[in-house]
């Protein structure tokens, strides 16, 4: 019995609606009213996570326990491997050449939908009356003979979600550059992306019809970005198109299919199923509908699946024309039915033999996120020396964001001469002018990559992110220093990194001057605390103004330690006067990184 005298049931992971009535001795009816009081319609057979089957339970007078799986379960099951370590493990003999998977990455409004468009409609497989019946976030085109995949992401930000959650679907990516605009900031980290993702990328040249097109100009421009075309002797194939008139998009199709036989794209219809889930919702009438991309192996109707956190049986498959099918093999887009929740864009999937092993592994996954979460290190320069020394590294990968250009330039000429003289090399993913934001973050937690900032700031989103993904972001003011601390982190010399915690804000709404004391400032907390004895900081039209301790902290007269949201008290610091009505107090903590 629990203390708070419900009684203790134990349930697993997932659990058929009809199942959990019996188990807690209430009719089915009783079971689906509770479900849709709290937002989940499921009917009598359908499947129901731990989850939700514990707040029902609750309702019912009962406190839910997850049941355990055996522990030989778990110690088998792992995690599901990548599908490209899964397919180096097959036999030779038995992989075949399967359809390249494309996405398509570049600026905003160069054409990259329109492309897409023009691709789908002019090279579509299997075409049948009325076209294409709906989209389901990837398809299949044809072209001299051959199937081409691709994902229809709405650009980098997605691509690099799936790959910061270990899935790289993609083989090849187009990235698509306006003639008429050359290469412009979101182009510049849709490079950094491609080249993170470490996969081949061909420049489409779009809008060539347009009279104000420049091609020479872009290419120069691209030249400059590190995408140096092939006609320059690059390794970058640049193709002129027109995705309005249609010019030049069987050249590309061409390319892609060139170069996806120069890379040896093969699979092995008869392994292991596994791939990656795209993307998932729940449906009206429909209930979890995901699509997935198979890359190994052949899914089937009827197959058991675990896909990220949830599994289920395959109860509906469709192709990306929404024909019902039974198989897909390898670089095949479907959209299934049968999950009991809804798993992740860049999951994992894999079929398994029997249902007992997808939820060991749905329940083992969880377990394990649980664990990496609270115990995996951040991405820091002292932590690449623990990984050098290990011989787990040799690479520092960076991102680089500096106040204007003539601080950015200066900055990468010194640290790729640092990189030069150095045993680990040096990867610059991107360099940019401008705040550190939460694409940065992003790219940042995909490649496990190292923020650094020159005279910026960290928008509000960028800090929540890197604080979620445990990504280190190091902010400097002087550039030796920057240096300095690159230089020592690939020496192994670097001090521990100082972690810097915000515990609250307080607004100074009146400044009091009382004699012998000097000026006091009359504040209300924002939000959190202000601590006696934590370090503050006083910004001003977003200007820091002052950097050091309190003197003095009240409420109303009493001397105390600490002043909660809400409270009004009064301030006064250590060697600062000067503060005025308007101005914010940031209260903070600082402390050596936890790993080091």
């Amino acid at each position: 019995m629990s203390e708070n005298n419900q009684t203790e049931i134990i349930l697993p992971a997932t659990i058929i609606v009809r199942d959990l009535a019996k188990s807690i001795d209430t009719s089915p009816i009783q079971i689906i009213k509770i479900l849709m009081a709290n937002g989940v319609m499921a009917n009598i057979n359908q499947q129901i996570d731990f989850d939700t089957a514990a707040i029902v339970a609750s309702e019912c007078g009962y406190e839910a326990v997850l049941e355990a799986a055996e522990e030989e379960d778990l110690q088998e099951i792992g995690e599901i491997p990548h599908w490209r370590q899964m397919i180096s493990e097959e036999d030779p003999s038995k992989l075949v050449n399967r359809p390249p998977v494309v996405t398509i990455l570049g600026h905003v409004d160069h054409g990259k939908t329109t492309l897409l468009d023009a691709i789908r409609n002019t090279h579509v497989a299997d075409r049948e009356a009325g076209g294409i019946t709906q989209h389901i976030g990837a398809y299949q085109i044809e072209a001299k003979d051959q199937k081409i995949t691709f994902l229809d992401t709405p650009g980098h930000a997605a691509f690099t979600a799936m790959r910061a959650r270990g899935a790289q679907g993609a083989d090849i990516v187009i990235l698509v550059v306006a003639a008429n605009d050359g290469v412009m900031p979101q182009t510049k980290e849709a490079i950094a992306h491609a080249k993170a993702a470490q996969v081949p990328t061909i420049v489409a040249l779009n809008k060539i019809d347009r009279p104000d097109a420049n091609v020479d100009f872009t290419k120069n421009q691209l030249a400059e970005a590190g995408m140096v075309p092939d006609e320059w002797d690059g390794d970058t194939m640049v193709i002129p198109v027109s995705a309005k008139t249609g010019d030049g998009i069987d050249d590309l199709l061409e390319a892609v299919l060139l170069v996806a036989e120069t890379n040896g794209i093969q699979a092995n219809p008869d392994g292991t199923v596994l791939g990656t889930v795209i993307e998932a919702e729940i449906a009206k009438a429909k209930g979890v509908v995901a699509t997935l991309l198979v890359q190994n192996g052949t899914l089937k109707l009827g197959d058991i699946i675990a896909a990220g956190t949830t599994n289920g049986h395959i109860r509906a498959m469709f192709n990306d024309r929404g024909k019902a099918i039974k198989k897909a093999g390898p670089a095949t887009p479907v959209q299934i039915m049968g999950l009991n929740g809804v798993p992740k864009a860049g999951d994992r999937f894999q079929v398994f033999d029997n249902d007992k092993e997808a939820r060991a592994f749905t329940l083992n996954l969880k377990n394990a996120a649980k664990i990496k979460k609270q115990s995996a290190p951040r991405a820091t320069l002292e932590e690449l020396f623990l990984k050098v020394q290990a011989g787990e590294e040799k690479e520092l990968r960076l991102i680089i964001n500096a106040d204007v250009q003539g601080s950015l330039e200066p900055i990468i000429n010194s640290i790729s001469d640092l990189g030069a003289n150095s045993e680990i090399s040096v990867n610059i993913l991107r360099s940019a002018t401008g705040d550190i934001t939460e694409s940065d973050v992003m790219l940042a937690t995909a490649s496990k990559a190292i923020i650094i900032g020159f005279n910026v700031k960290v928008d509000n989103a960028a800090k929540a992110q890197a604080a979620s993904e445990r990504i280190s972001i190091r902010l400097y003011s002087i550039i030796y220093r920057l240096l300095e601390d690159l230089e020592k982190a690939l020496k192994g010399m670097l001090e521990p990194e100082m972690i810097e915690t915000m515990v609250g804000h307080a607004e100074i709404r009146a400044v009091f001057n009382i004699s012998k004391v000097g000026n006091i400032a009359g504040c209300r907390v924002i939000d959190g605390e202000i601590h006696r004895n934590a370090k503050v900081r006083i910004t001003r039209d977003d200007e820091v103004v002052f950097t050091g301790e309190l003197s003095s902290l009240k409420h109303e007269k009493d001397d105390v330690k600490e002043v909660k949201t809400g409270w009004d008290c009064g301030l006064a610091f250590k060697n600062f006067t000067e503060f005025a009505e308007g101005d914010t107090v940031e209260c903070y903590t600082v402390h050596k990184a936890s790993h080091f």
